[in-house]
């Protein structure tokens, strides 16, 4: 029974996941929308928005919290709890970054001549880039340490 038990939260865990993948495409189609209503900006949808998503994002975040506290301590599988604090940290940081980088597009589209803003765009975007690989090396880690237990 306890791979079973298992296996639906780690399932829990992936159906989680997808609902924070649709939550940034959301949130970024949102900021599109936001920067295409310059230069009088929707800035109440976009609040709105926000506030949607934090409590979305927020609800994942408790719920992974809880699926981690019971894969540690009602089923004796630390190292699957620890993949799952390991992406919990670094989706902090993927939420981070992509509000920085939603701020820096603003600036960089309402002051077009400023490389400092482009600049800021452009590592943005790469230390995004990073964070979702290294999302994805966790969760590889995560499939194949849980396949290896079955």
């Amino acid at each position: 029974m306890t791979d079973e038990a298992v296996r639906a939260l780690l399932q829990r865990f992936y159906t989680l996941q997808g609902e924070r993948v649709e939550a940034y495409r959301l949130f970024e189609e949102g900021h599109r929308a936001y920067l295409s209503s310059a230069p009088h900006y929707d800035f109440p949808r976009y609040r709105q928005l926000v506030h949607e998503l934090t409590l979305a994002f927020s609800g994942i975040s408790r719920e992974v919290l809880q699926l981690q506290g019971r894969l540690r301590d009602q089923h004796g599988r630390p190292e699957l709890a620890q993949h799952l604090a390991r992406v919990q940290e670094r989706e902090q940081e993927k939420l981070q970054l992509t509000a920085q980088l939603q701020l820096a597009r603003q600036q960089a589209q309402e002051q077009p001549g400023v490389d400092a803003h482009q600049q800021e765009v452009r590592e943005l975007k790469h230390k995004l880039i990073k964070t979702i690989e290294a999302i994805s090396e966790i969760l590889q880690d995560l499939k194949y340490d849980s396949e290896e237990a079955e």
